[in-house]
């Protein structure tokens, strides 16, 4: 069993949450602006540069997590894109439908704007940790155990 590459983690982690941060432009700069607005006025909140500048911070650090898991668990459940979407999966449980169920059960945010959001980030995290996992390669395995 190879160490876990840093160096790939890193890599890897970056392009994934820079496919979050694209998606999630998408999804809620674009698709889903006006209701976003919204809510946000009815809750009497105002986002500005900072709250978008941690939000763009979180997406690479969610990115970075999903790939760090996908190379600890990959000795265990094997490399490839399927161990990648469950690790997707499992992020994205912990990421968004942890927070977004209890925001469903507050009432803080609309049920359709959250459910829409969820289903979004169902298929982008994963997406996101095959695509950050597909750079990813373990030391000692491969092309880089047989570099000297």
């Amino acid at each position: 069993m190879g160490r876990i590459d840093t160096g790939g983690v890193v890599k890897g982690g970056l392009l994934a949450g820079l496919i979050i941060n694209i998606l999630e432009m998408i999804l809620n700069g674009v698709i889903l602006a006006k209701p976003w607005q919204d809510a946000m006025q009815a809750l009497g909140v105002t986002q500005g540069g900072g709250t978008i500048a941690l939000y763009v911070v979180a997406a690479f650090v969610i990115g970075l997590l999903s790939v760090w898991l996908y190379a600890a668990v990959r000795p265990r459940l094997g490399p490839g894109p399927g161990t990648a979407v469950e690790v997707g999966i499992a992020v994205w449980a912990l990421a968004f439908l942890w927070p977004g169920l209890g925001f469903l059960a507050l009432g803080v945010f609309p049920a359709g704007l959250m459910v829409v959001g969820l289903a979004w980030e169902l298929v982008e995290v994963p997406l996101a940790t095959v695509v950050g996992a597909w750079i990813y390669k373990e030391v000692g395995s491969g092309a880089a155990a047989a570099a000297p």
